[in-house]
């Protein structure tokens, strides 16, 4: 159980991660490149980079990281890492809410620039450059916050886990071997086999008095 929970944290701030990156690239690298591009051009890219990033490279670690973050949040509730359940807990909370931001603002915003056709074919591009730049800039940056402040959430709790297991094993270190025999079934004494009973050879233990220990018989000849 404690390895899949650390396989299950691992794999969640890696999917969290890359959307931070990816979404912070785009606030601080790609928009602020695209606003210098005019009008017609600014537009084309966009509608180019909207087609180019629903694959799944970029679909698999997005809707990844919040069935994962789920179950994290359910195998520390059950006790293994328990002091980290607070962090999850928020991880997941953030991670929800820029996947919130991303769905019912940015999508639709995407939606409705590629619904303005080929960019040379559109009368005013800079009208429709106007209606899309600043509010989707603006809420990318909003996503690229809360899914970076999701990410290092996990990557706190990647270190209480951490700690918390090496703690469990420093304790387990130090234990005495009559309290490890203790943790063990049966006290630390592995059950025998059961002994042979029903054959007079089997017995063991002084005979009556006046009586002869059965001799045994060997094959009649």
């Amino acid at each position: 159980m404690k390895n899949l929970q650390q396989i299950t944290l691992i794999l969640s701030a890696l999917a969290t991660g890359l959307m931070a990156g990816l979404f912070a690239a785009f606030a601080y690298s790609v928009m602020p490149g695209l606003a210098h591009s005019s009008d017609r051009t600014f537009v084309e890219a966009m509608q180019n980079i909207n087609k180019a990033i629903l694959n799944p490279v970029f679909m698999f670690p997005f809707m990844a990281a919040i069935p994962l973050l789920g179950l994290a949040v359910v195998l520390a509730w059950r006790g293994h890492g328990r002091a980290a359940l607070p962090w999850l807990i928020a991880a997941l909370v953030l991670y929800l809410l820029a996947f919130v931001v991303t769905s019912g603002l940015n999508v639709p915003l995407n939606d409705h620039l590629a619904k303005a056709g080929s960019p040379d074919h559109i009368k005013d591009p800079a009208a429709v450059r106007e209606d899309f730049e600043s509010a989707w800039a603006a809420w990318n940056i909003v996503r690229a916050l809360l899914h970076t402040a999701a990410f290092g959430c996990l990557l706190w709790t990647l270190i209480v886990f951490g700690a918390h297991r090496t703690q469990e094993a420093a304790a387990a270190a130090t234990l005495t071997p009559r309290q490890l025999a203790a943790e063990q079934p049966y006290g630390g004494i592995q059950p025998g086999p059961a002994p042979v009973t029903g054959s007079p050879t089997a017995q063991v233990g002084p005979t009556p008095q006046g009586q002869r220990a059965p001799w045994p018989r060997g094959p009649r000849r």
